[in-house]
């Protein structure tokens, strides 16, 4: 039986990764998460308690603050480890603008300790970093990054990512890490925090309210993402672990880290989606457009990623509407998922 270290497990994606795994392999699953705002024990318990208890015993939590190395006794309680999934992060956009240190710590002081673990561990068969699509900074209109191209963070938080990517990539340059670096776009799903979008507009169309939707500066244009439903994440990174890398190609340049990128099928402007999410619950949109760079600077009005990669090598996500409408529906019908 394989063993898979998931850090940040209780978190909103992390979680999801979980339900894949139990539903998908015979797995051991370690979570190490220090359970603050990000990471909700409750989505994981959620999850875990679908199974029966024979499959629920896979699943452990280990309380640990990536900001600390891993003590002995945190490594002899995690034993034996076949995978690393990285998930654990600051990803709050505003947050990192406000306290930009707090994230250098959580992203990339935190990774340096989990890579510094992994690094001593006897055939680790694979560490999987997840970045996100933003390391990429503004996608101008025609433009979807592949997964080598040029970054450039305009924030904190996409910076302390792209500065964490290169602290894996260094590790297996240097210490021989078997790596692979996921960029992930605008990630949606059950039991997401109130605070992002799509949970937002759910809870503002059923309550009547008027929702904001970020524009160019004429206001006339809406911000668009390739949204992915965090099940279909979980697929990807179950479908990269089972994948024979070796098959593919060297990179010209010579980089040995692999990276993928991991892109919704469709892309959505934030009105359309909107628009999608008032029709669902049978009402009419109420709404107003606003100068996005003015509104929230640090922020960008379009990211696009290019899933080519991924798409000739077997895997594609299924459609954001198909899976849109049953999380509205879901989260209507467990609305304390809605409570700010």
């Amino acid at each position: 039986m394989k063993k898979i270290l998931i850090t940040g497990g209780a978190g909103f994606i992390a979680h999801h990764v979980i339900d894949k795994i139990l539903s998908s392999t015979d797995w051991e699953i370690i979570t190490l998460d220090r359970l603050d705002f990000s990471g909700n024990l409750n989505r994981l318990n959620e999850v875990v308690n679908t199974y029966p208890e024979s499959e629920r015993k896979r699943v452990r939590v280990i309380h640990h603050d990536l900001k600390a190395e891993l003590n002995p006794e945190i490594i002899a309680n995690i034993g034996k480890i076949d995978y690393i999934s990285h998930l654990a992060a600051g990803s709050h956009v505003d947050r990192s603008i406000s306290y930009p240190l707090e994230f250098v710590m959580d992203n990339v002081v935190g990774t340096a300790h989990i890579l510094d673990y992994a690094r001593k561990i006897d055939n680790l068969e694979r560490f999987a970093y997840f970045s996100t699509d933003e390391v990429f900074g503004p996608a101008p209109s025609g433009i979807n990054y592949k997964e080598n191209d040029r970054y450039n963070s305009t924030n904190p938080y996409s910076a302390t990512k792209a500065g964490a990517e290169e602290l894996v990539v260094a590790y297996e340059n240097t210490y021989g890490l078997p790596s692979i670096i996921t960029h992930t776009m605008n990630v949606f799903g059950e039991r997401q925090n109130v605070e992002k979008y799509i949970p937002m507009v759910i809870k503002k169309v059923r309550d009547n309210e008027t929702v904001t939707v970020h524009a160019n500066k004429e206001k006339t244009i809406a911000g668009s993402r390739h949204y992915i439903h965090a099940g279909d994440v979980a697929d990807a990174l179950l479908f990269l672990y089972n994948y024979d890398l070796s098959t593919i190609p060297e990179d010209k340049t010579g980089a040995k880290c692999q990276k993928f990128n991991i892109v919704g099928k469709d892309e959505i402007d934030n009105l359309e989606l909107a628009q999608f999410i008032a029709k669902t619950q049978h009402k009419d949109l109420k709404y107003k457009m606003v100068d996005f760079h003015s509104s929230r600077p640090g922020h960008d009005l379009r990211y696009a990623l290019d899933g080519t990669k991924m798409k000739n090598m077997g895997w594609e996500p299924e459609s954001a509407f198909k899976r849109l409408e049953s999380v509205v529906q879901w989260t209507l019908e467990n609305d304390r998922w809605l409570i700010t």
